[in-house]
């Protein structure tokens, strides 16, 4: 591949900010950084979280930018797009929004996603766009008779790049309304949510087809060349599969952020009959069963907006405190959950006695509690099959030590950190290298092969021994609160 064209630069528009990152496909490596922050809308009833499309797209204008200040805009070869999932995108017949989009996080919806799980004898989660369509149908109608494309918020972005509308399998596969087995749009899925849902949908791709090709208006407001290719991007997880190396069976990844997820690729579909492991395909041809919590740097930085310390100090102080906070445990449902599935659900600090509303104790919990969520999960991807070596940890709190050293204890396995956390941005990037070079005719080359030049791991941090009882005792605990106050809980 000559230097003249080797740039490729990638999208995440995740739920507090979008990052763009270029990467070098000769060197293989990371050459440009941008990042532009967006929240969420104000004012809104507990339960609804929403963001106005808009913001992303004025946030991937000011994230670029910020990257391409720092390379020739001429050498970029490739663009693809990392978004945040299950988010609810509604355009209207000139593909104009007709609302804003209600996110992953929004619980809402509960309502009709339970019922849609008793219409269809399977889960629909909360949190999946499925459940936001529905109440879309149910609580503004006259939006819905307004509404000609429903699009997730990487096809959303895709749209405006392009000027193409389509769906991609990986993303596709968290609407609740696609069958991963198949890889087609589930026909009495969408007929449960609305009969008209089905002629509101864009074409879906194959993977690694492109997505289209930079419109003039896009490439004249980020400064490129009309026409470069687009590959066709996908979920946050999905890209960052791709960005951690799980583009090969065996690879375990933790992503740590907002929500967390466990993930790992696998060359046939995993079902869970109990619905806690979401039965995803990859956007690279194969499958990626995945947990999702919902609560994981949410709770820590609550505890940091609390107590006014930064994280290093409250790391500093939660490492001086024994396993198990001195009694003091935290279910940090703050947001709802979605597996265990309490979308309604709060959190709780159980345990509380005098002298444990301290900095150091808060953050032990936050820690620990989080860590315990996903380690149940972890335990639900075992028992269906999935053999755990290793893990590696990508997100925010992938960076947290002491947060490493836990997860390692209750994993029960090494993890690693990898050392570019950004890994949906990579794997949006990396994803549109190989989408090109799919397109130039390597069409055996695969997306492995591609990926895994640009994967650096740090230090492993193994579990500790002697701690085990101490964590044993504690998953214990967790477990009995957990079936205690959520009887329920799936």
């Amino acid at each position: 591949m000559s230097q003249a064209g080797s740039l490729y630069l990638g999208f995440d528009v995740g739920t507090q900010s979008t990052k763009a990152l270029v990467i070098d496909a000769v060197r293989h490596t990371v050459v440009a950084r941008g990042a532009s922050p967006h929240t969420l809308l104000p004012g809104l009833p507990p339960g609804h979280l929403e963001q106005h499309p808009r913001q992303w797209l004025e946030a991937v204008l000011a994230a670029g930018r910020q990257a391409l200040a720092e390379v020739d805009p001429a050498r970029i070869a490739g663009i693809a797009v990392s978004g945040q999932q299950h988010g609810c995108v509604v355009l209207d017949a000139e593909h104009e929004v007709v609302r804003p989009a209600k996110l992953w996080c929004d619980t809402a919806t509960a309502a009709e996603a339970n019922e849609l799980s008793e219409r269809l004898g399977r889960a629909v989660p909360t949190g999946f766009t499925a459940s936001k369509v529905a109440w879309l149908c149910r609580h503004e109608p006259a939006n819905w008779a307004r509404v000609r494309t429903v699009l997730l918020p990487h096809d959303y972005v895709n749209w405006w790049l392009t000027g193409e509308l389509s769906m991609e399998f990986g993303d596709a596969s968290g609407t609740g309304w696609f069958d991963p087995v198949t890889r087609t749009f589930d026909a009495a899925a969408m007929a449960a949510i609305d009969p008209s849902l089905a002629s509101r949908l864009p074409p879906l791709r194959q993977s690694g087809a492109l997505a289209g090709r930079l419109t003039a208006a896009a490439a004249q407001a980020l400064g490129l060349r009309p026409g470069v290719p687009i590959g066709p991007g996908g979920g946050d997880n999905m890209m960052a599969a791709i960005g951690s190396g799980a583009t090969a069976a065996g690879v375990v990844t933790a992503s740590l952020g907002t929500s967390g997820t466990i993930f790992a690729r696998t060359e046939s579909p995993v079902q869970d009959p109990a619905g806690a492991i979401a039965p995803f395909c990859s956007s690279d041809g194969a499958w990626l069963p995945l947990l999702c919590v919902m609560n994981v740097t949410g709770v820590t930085e609550e505890v940091k907006l609390l107590t006014g310390l930064d994280h290093a100090a409250l790391t500093a102080a939660a490492a001086a405190v024994p396993i198990g906070a001195d009694g003091l445990l935290w279910l940090p449902f703050l947001l709802g959950e979605r597996v265990p599935d309490l979308p309604t659900a709060t959190g709780s600090l159980l345990g509380l006695r005098p002298g444990l509303l301290r900095p150091g104790h808060l953050y032990r919990a936050a820690l620990e509690g989080t860590s315990l969520n996903l380690a149940q999960g972890l335990d639900r991807l075992r028992e269906l099959g999935l053999l755990v070596d290793e893990v590696r940890l990508c997100g925010g709190a992938s960076h947290n030590v002491l947060w490493r050293q836990i997860l390692a204890d209750l994993f029960g396995v090494p993890v690693r950190p990898l050392l570019e956390s950004e890994s949906a941005a990579l794997g949006a990037a990396v994803q549109a290298l190989w989408a090109v070079q799919r397109a130039a005719g390597e069409r055996e080359l695969t997306s492995d092969a591609v990926a895994q030049p640009f994967v650096a791991l740090g230090a492993p941090v193994a579990p500790q021994p002697r701690w085990r009882p101490a964590h044993q005792a504690l998953r214990v605990r967790y477990a009995e609160a957990l079936a205690r106050l959520h009887p329920t809980a799936r």
